[in-house]
């Protein structure tokens, strides 16, 4: 498999593979976006970057409960270097812990965000509906 020049960025809905080589752009989950009004996104963008984030924080979760198997490691021994051994286990769990802990808020944050500017999305949508509505009909 090809691996992209440059610095790793996450690029939601990216999957790398050698017969799929998509890349996604503003608005490519649904119909693409004209510029102006603040938006870069589409709805479906929107709904799509929300679920991302949310499945990546689930699955920060899952590695959360893991790491509470390194940071309650016990010795395999009695002697000094098994009891050692352990607490520098413990130290690695209880920083990983830590880091995971930080990158689920992230996440969740993130998530949050792009469900707030989907909010702002449909108001602004419902606005514009609402303006061209109360048009009157017809020629004038």
């Amino acid at each position: 498999m090809a691996v992209p020049e440059g610095s790793p960025v996450y690029e939601p809905g990216l999957r790398w593979s050698e017969v799929d080589r998509f890349r996604p752009t503003g608005g490519s989950y649904g119909t693409p976006v004209a510029e102006g009004a603040g938006f870069k996104y589409d709805e479906a963008t929107l709904h799509e970057l929300a679920n991302e984030w949310s499945d990546l924080a689930k699955e920060y979760k899952a590695d959360l409960n893991q790491a509470d198997y390194l940071v309650k490691t016990k010795p395999p021994g009695a002697e000094y270097a098994s009891g050692n051994n352990a607490d520098i286990t413990q130290q690695s769990g209880a920083a990983l812990r830590d880091a995971l802990n930080q990158r689920i808020a992230y996440c969740e944050n993130m998530a949050r965000k792009y469900l707030t500017a989907l909010g702002k999305y449909t108001t602004a949508e419902e606005h514009t509906a609402a303006v061209i509505n109360h048009q009157p009909k017809g020629i004038l």
